[in-house]
């Protein structure tokens, strides 16, 4: 991956950005837009998407979700401590003692979460899992009067407070890779298909809200009914199956630096499939296949089934440790992906036909 990229993808990582609140992360993703598409617009629902090629055939649309998953705060109590509530899927275990982030109408505050020392917690409850209901947050407040002047307010939405390290030359670790690294690859794509001959296509790379907590869609529901693809390709992250205890049986076998994994069945479109695959093959992109029986849980899973219905793909990423501060994934299966997906985009045209 070359500096400029890297450079994006670390102020795209690093940037605060939960479901509900993207607005920071979409702007960044918005500026880096901004110096090649020929159009950048945002909606209502958080959405940004670029644009190139209008009035080109097909409509394409790539979207990855710009949002990670957060906590927001529930209660400030009378000696100043903060309690909180997820935003989108947490295992609490990994919640313990980090360091968090607050987004107030202040500006950011950083506090630690805390829990009774293992000292003082019964033998017979030791083994218990914690419950997001046994942490709180410590912002150094003494009462609740100190936390409100500082501007702290129930509702206001945080980040564990991680920021992007480099593992070896490839892997990259982070909080927040779930799934921005998604908006980063449909843009990444974008910027390969403007570098080189502009496709047939008129292409929307789309950085969607709401991901996270999208159970009726989520943002990419309404940039589905706006942009009215013929086509869509989803970006998300999977179970990168080479850690210990992870079942290849059930989940397949899917490494980080294999490549990217493309889905079957569920929301993603039989040729839509074959095409991808098909191009990984003539461009020589290793790539793995995930079983998809019921439903994908990704953004698919609403853009398939916009207006009339949409020819919907879903390349994801290999990802060990996911929903955790630290994720991790290859940079070479994000550079993959992205060239897997141009390619794809460049062997479309007006007379491309998706009904099976």
């Amino acid at each position: 991956m070359n500096d400029h990229s890297l450079g994006f993808l670390k102020r795209l990582l690093n940037t605060p950005g939960p479901s509900g609140f993207e607005t920071a992360a979409a702007r960044v993703w918005r500026d880096e837009a901004s110096t090649f598409a020929d159009q950048v617009e945002k909606d209502v629902s958080g959405n940004t998407w670029a644009l190139l090629g209008e009035g080109g055939a097909p409509r394409v649309m790539l979207a990855g979700h710009i949002d990670e998953i957060g906590l927001m705060l529930t209660h400030i109590d009378d000696e100043g401590f903060l309690y909180l509530e997820g935003i989108g899927g947490w295992d609490p275990q990994v919640m313990v003692g980090q360091r968090v982030r607050l987004l107030t109408r202040e500006g950011e505050i950083v506090g630690v979460i805390g829990k009774k020392p293992i000292h003082l917690i019964k033998p017979d409850e030791r083994d218990k899992a914690s419950k997001l209901t046994d942490l709180w947050i410590d912002v150094g407040a003494k009462t609740r009067e100190e936390a409100e002047k500082r501007g702290i307010r129930v509702g206001d939405p945080g980040v564990l407070d991680t920021q992007l390290i480099q593992l070896g030359d490839d892997l990259i670790a982070s909080r927040s890779i779930d799934n921005r690294i998604g908006a980063f690859v449909v843009l990444e794509a974008l910027r390969l298909l403007d570098a080189g001959e502009r496709p047939a296509a008129q292409v929307a790379a789309v950085a969607t809200a709401q991901e996270e907590i999208g159970h009726s869609g989520g943002g990419a529901r309404t940039a589905a009914f706006r942009l009215d693809p013929q086509v869509a390709i989803v970006v998300d992250v999977t179970f990168a199956t080479d850690a210990p205890g992870l079942e290849k049986k059930e989940l397949g076998d899917h490494r980080l630096g294999g490549g990217p994994v493309l889905s079957r069945g569920s929301a993603a479109h039989p040729i839509v499939f074959e095409k991808l695959a098909a191009v990984a093959d003539r461009e020589k992109i290793p790539y793995t296949i995930a079983a998809s029986p019921r439903f994908s849980s990704t953004d698919a899973d609403a853009i398939y089934l916009s207006r009339a219905g949409v020819a919907t793909g879903i390349v994801s990423v290999p990802n060990r440790y996911m929903h955790s501060p630290n994720e991790i994934v290859s940079l070479t299966d994000l550079e993959r992906a992205a060239q897997l997906i141009a390619a794809f985009v460049r062997s479309l045209d007006a007379t491309t036909d998706f009904v099976p």
